[in-house]
C-alpha cells in the first residue's frame, strides 16, 4: 500500500478512472452487439435505432479517450455498412 499522501491519492483517482472507463467500454460493446443482433434478426427499423444509440456511445468513448479515435471510426463504419446492406 502507498505511504505518501500523493501516492494514496493516485490510487484513489486510478480506481475512479478505471470504473468510469469500464462503464464507457461496456456500454459501447453492448450497443454494438445490439446492432449486430438486429441485423442478424433482419429487423431494419430496430437496426437503425440501435445504430443511432451505438454511434452515440462510441463517440462518447472516443471523447473520454477510452478508445482510440481511429477504432471508433472503424467500428461506426462497419456497423453502418452492415445496416445499409440489409434489404
Amino acid at each position: 500500500m502507498a505511504n505518501m499522501k500523493n501516492a494514496k491519492k493516485r490510487v484513489k483517482v486510478n480506481v475512479k478512472k478505471h470504473i468510469r472507463n469500464n462503464s464507457y467500454l461496456a456500454s459501447m460493446k453492448t450497443a454494438i452487439k445490439n446492432v449486430e443482433r438486429a441485423v442478424a434478426g433482419k429487423d431494419k427499423e430496430a437496426a437503425n435505432e440501435a445504430l443511432k444509440v451505438a454511434i452515440k456511445r462510441i463517440d462518447k468513448g472516443a471523447g473520454a479517450n477510452v478508445v482510440a479515435k481511429n477504432k471508433c471510426a472503424r467500428e461506426k463504419s462497419r456497423l453502418t455498412k452492415k445496416v445499409n446492406q440489409m434489404s
